[in-house]
């Protein structure tokens, strides 16, 4: 890693002949025989979403800085840009779907909430099973036979599938208004949030930006991902500084830089606030290798 670059592998969504349809459903057995150098174990960034079940067997997944035990039942789901490794899926078995950023319409806000690892019981593993089936056995009549390819029908499929295995419960009868305007307002925000984290740092840039007070704002982000707007977009920040210090050889100044810190003195104080320690000392903590 040498002039601040990564040492994650940055990888971009090339689906195999005759997939295009912007979504691709695969297996841990498929994963294993593509990757015989095993490449799969060290840091990676994807552009697109993985998302997978544990139909049987165990094994241990990684995905920033959080380590997850994956057993049967378990749910992986990783959104683009998320930094992450299989750390080890010798024995696992089930279906890994893959699919564009965008092909999905948007859900609910158990989705924004829903962290990357997390674990269904035998009912729920059944029938989410059976939908990724479904879903698979679309995907390889769309690929066999290209005019039965319907996009719409894949899409619709793959939001079943997923709507099946979110962790919570549907919300009640009757908060459904309120939810939906929260759930809008709260993606606007979120999307927002990835596309400027590092030129705004305060929140009313967004609620300018986006025709809502601030206020709104905070309300529709604590019941989308429960916490409040500040603290979502704070830790959005903090989230990539760590990336950029595990991952990348960059000075801390140049880490303060790349997040829009004017001052590498204002990014290490924001740094402490958040993370309880300072940068630099975070960095050889995670990397004894960088001290």
């Amino acid at each position: 890693m040498k002039n601040g670059h990564s040492a994650v592998r940055q990888l971009r969504y090339l689906p195999a002949v005759g997939s295009a349809y912007g979504v691709e459903v695969l297996s841990f057995a498929a994963l294993r025989s593509m990757d015989v150098h095993r490449r799969r174990v060290r840091p990676q960034r994807p552009d697109f979403h993985v998302f997978a079940l544990v139909g049987s067997g165990t094994g241990t997944h990684e995905a920033d800085f959080h380590s997850y035990r994956l057993g049967e039942g378990g749910v992986v789901w990783i959104r683009p840009g998320m930094v992450h490794r299989w750390s080890d899926v010798d024995a696992c078995d089930g279906p890994l779907v893959l699919f564009r950023p965008g092909f999905l319409p948007g859900l609910t806000a158990s989705e924004a909430a829903a962290s990357a690892c997390w674990h269904l019981d035998r009912q729920r593993l059944s029938l989410a099973l059976l939908a990724a089936e479904h879903l698979g056995r679309e995907h390889d009549a769309a690929v066999r036979t290209p005019h039965l390819a319907s996009p719409a029908l894949l899409s619709h499929l793959l939001a079943a599938l997923i709507l099946r295995t979110l962790p919570g419960t549907p919300p009640p009868a009757g908060a459904t208004s309120a939810g939906s305007r929260h759930t809008e307002v709260f993606r606007a925000f979120r999307a927002a949030v990835e596309e400027h984290f590092t030129d705004w740092h305060h929140v009313t840039d967004y609620a300018q930006a986006l025709g809502y007070d601030v206020r709104t704002l905070t309300r529709a982000t604590r019941a989308a991902a429960g916490t409040g707007a500040k603290a979502f977009l704070d830790q959005r920040i903090l989230l990539e500084a760590k990336r950029l210090l595990a991952h990348t050889d960059l000075p801390v100044g140049g880490c303060a830089r790349r997040l829009g810190f004017g001052d590498v003195g204002n990014f290490t104080t924001f740094f402490r606030r958040q993370a309880g320690t300072p940068p630099a000392v975070w960095r050889a903590a995670y990397r004894p290798d960088s001290a």
